[in-house]
């Protein structure tokens, strides 16, 4: 049965204007992980000024606001995160060409908070009440290092009250229903170094942090599930004739599956114990740990699926296969906690985590009726 009524539908072809004017304000505020300032204060400053009441910032940097929340214990979250994976601290770059906004992190994941905001608005302006607890929240840290950060605190200050999360990140044309669970280390080696002439012989932490690199690479990767490896960044040494002394990496592994990311760590701690059995310092730092699945019901979280499947399909006219996809999102939080959860999103866009990053501003009526169709069935 259809849900969305002429009105909802007009409401995003009449306020696009304004939506992509808030997109393009929002998209320039720079928002490095654990730096969301700038943009968690504009987006409780414009919900308070569109009469959101109760609106409050947290020490994880998150803008929460919650409706009809005192006394429930069976919340539903809505939350899109203001973080973006570039370290910019200056406004970033928005330029607009052939029906596309290009900006850094225009949409992983500004393009689904203005959607979420605009949705919160036509809330307001409504005078729509939920039938039960409802929280949004504009999220922080979900990328890189963030390491999920505002997803826990928000489901550490709710729990055992949250019935079910949607998080809004990514396009449309998937759903992600399995966390991927990730390790992230830092790596460092450290060896006696020299001078490259002088005590030529002494040993390199650049050779053995390169060898070591080697050798983690060639793990076999777990059959069960979905395994993969990186070392994502590298660095040592002082001059190019200096045996160098230190030397460093960024490295993790990832799985969807427990089992494989425990078989993973034993791997990685046993080059580690090779390295050292050496006599070389090897020093490991854990600077991400994100958690895989945990014992969801799978009868709420396909009935959690279906309503995503069905808002796609209202707001595209198309009841075609929408693929259900593993991935990393601020999901693996309530995931793991055993809480029925969902990542999907609001546009159509290439080249996330690049700098040509583009959403077509088309998209973003669709886009808004995928919100419309999620959120609005809890408010009458």
């Amino acid at each position: 049965m259809p849900f969305l009524t002429p009105s909802m539908e007009s409401y995003w072809e009449s306020c696009q204007g304004e939506t992509i004017q808030l997109l393009k304000e929002i998209a320039r505020i720079p928002a490095p992980s654990h730096h969301e300032e700038k943009r968690a204060d504009f987006v409780k400053a414009w919900l308070e000024a569109q009469g959101a009441r109760g609106v409050y910032l947290d020490d994880a940097l998150n803008v929460v606001f919650p409706m009809n929340c005192d006394g429930k214990d069976d919340l539903r979250v809505f939350m899109a995160h203001t973080d973006v994976v570039f370290p910019d601290t200056k406004e970033l770059p928005l330029s607009e060409a052939d029906g596309k906004i290009f900006c850094p992190g225009v949409g992983d994941d500004t393009a689904n908070l203005t959607i979420l905001l605009m949705t919160i608005r036509y809330i307001l302006k409504n005078g729509l009440t939920p039938s039960g607890g409802i929280v949004f929240a504009a999220n922080s840290c979900e990328e890189g290092l963030g390491n999920l950060k505002g997803c826990r605190k928000l489901m550490e200050t709710y729990r055992g009250r949250v019935k079910e999360v949607v998080s809004l990140d990514g396009g449309y044309d998937d759903i992600c229903a399995r966390a991927v669970g990730s390790a992230r280390y830092r790596v460092t080696v450290r060896t006696e170094g020299g001078h490259s002439y002088g005590d030529f012989g002494h040993r390199s932490a650049v050779r053995y942090l390169a060898s070591m690199i080697d050798t983690l690479y060639s793990i076999q990767v777990p059959e069960k599930g979905k395994t993969t490896y990186n070392v994502g960044i590298i660095s040592g040494g002082t001059s190019v004739n200096t045996i160098a002394q230190e030397a460093s990496m960024l490295y993790e592994y990832r799985s969807d599956e427990k089992e494989s990311m425990d078989q993973m760590e034993r791997a990685f701690r046993g080059v580690v114990a090779a390295y050292c059995a050496m006599g070389l310092e090897v020093e490991t730092e854990l600077v991400g740990l994100r958690p895989c699945m945990g014992p969801v019901d799978p009868a709420a979280e396909e009935d959690l699926l279906n309503r995503c499947r069905h808002s796609i399909w209202e707001a595209t006219g198309e009841e075609s296969e929408i693929p259900l996809v593993s991935g990393s999102t601020d999901c693996n939080i309530p995931l793991s906690m055993g809480i029925p959860a969902a990542t999907l999103g609001c546009y159509v866009g290439n080249g996330a985590h690049t700098r040509e990053e583009w959403i077509e501003t088309q998209s973003l009526i669709i886009g808004g009726k995928v919100a419309f169709g999620l959120i609005l069935p809890w408010f009458a």
